[in-house]
């Protein structure tokens, strides 16, 4: 059933799917991307022998529509999500879906469902996911020659609410490997970090944390995030690894934590260290930044800066960022683009 307008509750959406009127289609066929369009079927139909159903070839984004304080929507680095998926393409034997088209088809399935971006004051955004998957039949194992590529919109509220500090354990599993796709958005890096996920929820933590699949020494990411920490001398620091995924907030972080004049560095981050940094957090597109409030391993708990208070660094970076977003302040140039 298509989702009303008039039905949703603005600052009580959560994070959950909803049925639009529209979203955008495009096919590859005959070695080619056709011509994409809006419309209005939700549904898809798959052959039992589609690829996607046998070998996984799939890949997502995600990415926001921000309605600002004089009614216009802004979309943040929309160019950076499309160079990211033409990339995950590429790692998964895929055709990259052109840029140029994946930002304009973007900016019509918000114009087409612009009565559903929610208010400015409401703290709800409007989620875009665009996916491909291959659809052609196959049994050996081998990379289809079709493919459907789409983009969905839902709105959404905070997934997760406002700058509370959250608990975490470190992983005994491994979320990617090394030099397999951790780089690339796919769903089998996910699927393999739901039953971590699960067992981690049971015992009352917010999420996972995730050592490097070599030597277990250092950080890689959460399951749904990528992490920093700020240092006792004050320096921004990420991890850097092949297995982690490249993360569009993450690399707006570094630039606004380098305006700030917090240094910020990209580099091998033991986890010993990390228990010391004096705050942490986790940043990406849907958590935007979550404060890190502890982080258990081997059944001890290491408090980051507060479990109920969040650090004034985290807090002004949070602020920029979403000021940005929001265009009550100027970023960086060609991180917004202006729509409606």
């Amino acid at each position: 059933m298509k989702q009303k307008v008039e039905d949703l509750d603005w600052k009580n959406l959560g994070f959950v799917y909803r049925d639009l009127p529209y979203r955008y289609e495009a096919k590859y066929k005959d070695g080619e991307w056709q011509e994409g369009k809006l419309i209005e079927d939700s549904t898809l139909a798959l052959s039992e022998g589609a690829e996607i159903l046998h070998y996984g070839q799939e890949i997502f984004e995600g990415l926001k529509a921000y309605r600002r304080e004089d009614g216009k929507i802004n979309l943040f680095r929309p160019d950076e999500n499309a160079h990211r998926f033409a990339l995950s393409a590429e790692r998964l034997a895929m055709p990259p879906f052109p840029e140029d088209r994946f930002v304009e088809a973007v900016k019509q399935v918000v114009l087409a469902n612009k009565e559903y971006v929610p208010p400015y004051d409401s703290g709800a955004t409007l989620y875009l996911r665009p996916f491909m998957i291959g659809t052609s039949n196959v049994l050996g194992v081998q990379a289809a020659n079709e493919y459907t590529f789409r983009i969905f919109a839902v709105p959404v509220g905070a997934y997760i609410k406002g700058l509370n500090p959250a608990d975490y354990i470190v992983s005994e599993y491994d979320r990617a490997a090394y030099a397999g796709t951790g780089q690339a958005k796919t769903s089998g890096n996910y699927a393999s970090s739901l039953l971590p996920s699960v067992e981690a929820h049971k015992n009352g933590f917010a999420d996972c944390l995730y050592l490097d699949p070599r030597e277990h020494k250092y950080v890689d990411e959460f399951g749904g995030a990528n992490f920093y920490g700020i240092t006792q001398e004050g320096q921004f620091v990420t991890p850097k690894s092949k297995s982690i995924l490249i993360s569009i907030t993450k690399r707006s972080l570094l630039e606004l934590a380098k305006k700030q004049g917090l240094n910020p560095v990209e580099r091998q981050i033991t986890l010993e260290e990390a228990f010391n940094m004096k705050e942490a957090g986790a940043m990406g597109t849907a958590a935007v930044i979550s404060p890190v409030g502890s982080i258990t391993y081997e059944g001890k708990k290491h408090v980051i800066y507060s479990e109920t208070e969040t650090g004034p660094v985290t807090t002004k970076l949070y602020n920029e960022l979403v000021d940005i977003q929001y265009g009550k302040q100027e970023g960086p140039e060609g991180w917004v683009q202006t729509i409606d």
